[in-house]
């Protein structure tokens, strides 16, 4: 997958489309809402939890990509793009549960069959991690503005992975692996950030060996 294989449509262009749907329905006002299928169920089923961390993910890198415009960094976030698409492909596979009746949507939703994206996210991992500098201890979440938004979203892809969790029969594994692998690369990624811009990372000090305004 290249970064031209999703096309990010430009405001201009996603003004000019009719609108055609409204943004109320009234049909979830008694607590269901209904998946691709059509089949309705609570929302505070599973799938709808699992549904709405990808949408705090993808939200957050929205914030991430805010923060890293016109810094030396903004080359990631072409990148960072495409995963926000990748992650609405996510929300269709998770919404069309793989045993539905309705096999034509489930065919239509099917998520990476030939592993490129995450294939794709490995291969990112390991170029931003090859000038990234050393530590032998942990590392908090820092780096700067733009680094801590993705260490934030990385915390959010890990919850969206123990959602998953309890899904795995009914989606693609495809796209759990997906998930999984995005984590590492946010780690990766915030680092890197963190290096562009220039910004020490903090890392961990056991409490035997702080020094703080705490310990005067």
């Amino acid at each position: 997958m290249s970064q031209n294989d999703i096309q990010i449509k430009s405001p201009d262009e996603v003004k000019s489309y009719p609108a055609t749907m409204k943004v109320y329905t009234r049909t979830g006002d008694k607590g269901t809402s209904s998946l691709f299928t059509g089949e309705r169920r609570d929302k505070n089923d599973a799938v709808f939890a699992a549904l709405g961390t990808t949408d705090e993910l993808s939200s957050m890198l929205g914030l991430a990509i805010a923060h890293l415009e016109s810094t030396p960094a903004s080359s990631i976030i072409p990148r960072l793009e495409i995963i926000q698409c990748l992650l609405q492909d996510v929300g269709s596979n998770v919404a069309t549960p793989i045993a539905s009746k309705s096999q034509a949507k489930v065919k239509r939703t099917r998520f990476d069959a030939q592993s490129v994206h995450c294939t794709r996210l490995e291969e990112w991992i390991d170029e931003y991690a090859e000038n990234l500098p050393v530590h032998r201890s942990f590392i908090l979440p820092s780096g700067g503005l733009a680094a801590s938004t993705i260490h934030v979203a990385r915390t959010i892809c890990r919850r969206a992975e123990r959602e998953l969790v309890l899904l795995l029969e009914d989606i693609d594994k495809e796209t759990f692996m997906f998930v999984n692998r995005l984590s590492d690369f946010l780690f990766v990624a915030a680092r890197w950030v963190a290096m562009e811009q220039g910004v020490t990372e903090k890392i961990y000090v056991h409490q035997a060996g702080r020094n703080t305004e705490f310990d005067k």
